[in-house]
């Protein structure tokens, strides 16, 4: 008698694990970070147009991001409003192509000039909320760089 209500039982909670895992359309593709996509249920409402960096955004949704548009080293402009310019000694990190400079790690920016043990002048805007690879250092999105 315990056999037909054992495999009853197994048999409702395969249907509705099978019925939970199917709510994709297909295969999902990588972003652009390289990590798996999450995925969400679609919503009533209507989705918002993506919000300028340092906005927050709506719970669950990806974080926006600003496309990194490496610099050439030579003359900057100031920072713009939210901007910061860094100067001082490039240091590597504890991972490899990890660079540091004062406490924050540099995103971007021109690689020829961004060495460790190099005296440059960055200017960029602090994004703590990024995930990265390295284990140490603020992220610090680098705009323009050159030589301090």
């Amino acid at each position: 008698m315990k056999t037909p209500r054992t495999a009853l039982a197994a048999l409702v909670v395969c249907a509705a694990l099978s019925a939970c895992g199917g709510q994709g359309d297909g295969p999902a593709s990588p972003g652009t970070t390289g990590a798996a996509p999450v995925t969400s249920s679609a919503s009533p409402e209507p989705s918002a147009s993506p919000s300028a960096p340092g906005t927050p955004s709506a719970p669950g949704a990806p974080a926006p991001s600003a496309p990194i548009v490496p610099s050439k080293g030579g003359p900057s402009k100031p920072p713009g409003p939210g901007g910061t310019t860094l100067t001082g000694t490039v240091q590597g990190g504890v991972e490899p192509n990890c660079l540091l400079l004062d406490g924050n790690l540099l995103i971007g920016g021109p690689r020829d000039l961004l060495k460790p043990g190099a005296k440059v002048t960055v200017t960029g805007r602090p994004q703590p909320d990024m995930m990265t690879t390295c284990q140490q250092g603020t992220p610090f999105v680098v705009e323009s760089a050159h030589p301090a």
